[in-house]
């Protein structure tokens, strides 16, 4: 039997960094890692093989966040009668070399979650591509597929971003000369 206490320990962060890659939101995020250890209080006693705990737990996470999505997709909550969208805030790659992971970050959740989901698990979570296979209950070949496509536009958004930024920079710098 495996212990629940000893579960939460071992797979919390993890869950928790892969929810938030998936939903962009705290709160959503931890929210799924809250429903994916319910879920394993309700089922869990069913997993025949405990060396397969983390991946059902991955697994469970993932089909809720794609459950929440669809049911988000099919509904819209209107908060006071505004539905307006906020951007999250534009980063320069002149700021402090710590935010680079920030930058990346955000290209990331910029990206379709069927490339989202399998890049996070791949270099964020060190899964193998089995692991996330099973995961996302999809082909292996599949998911070597939306490894590459996800890495070439991740790649692409990331370049994107550069030459914003730079043209940026570049203006600020004309109007303090120009001024």
């Amino acid at each position: 039997m495996i212990d629940s206490d000893g579960l939460v320990d071992s797979f919390y962060t993890a869950l928790y960094r892969f929810a938030l890659s998936l939903s962009r939101k705290e709160s959503d995020a931890a929210d799924l890692v809250q429903q994916t250890f319910y879920i394993w209080a309700l089922r869990g006693h069913q997993l025949r093989e405990e060396s397969k705990v983390k991946t059902w737990l991955f697994m469970t996470l993932y089909r809720e966040f794609l459950a929440r999505r669809r049911h988000d997709d099919r509904f819209t909550d209107i908060v006071d009668g505004d539905t307006r969208l906020v951007d999250p805030p534009h980063l320069s790659p002149v700021a402090v070399d710590a935010l680079d992971a920030a930058t990346v970050q955000d290209a990331l959740h910029e990206l379709d979650a069927r490339y989202r989901a399998p890049l996070t698990l791949f270099y964020m979570q060190q899964h193998s591509y089995r692991e996330i296979a099973d995961i996302l209950s999809i082909p292996l070949g599949t998911v070597m597929s939306r490894i590459s496509r996800g890495k070439a536009e991740l790649r692409k958004a990331l370049q994107d971003s550069i030459e914003c930024d730079t043209r940026k920079v570049v203006h600020m710098e004309r109007r303090q000369v120009y001024g």
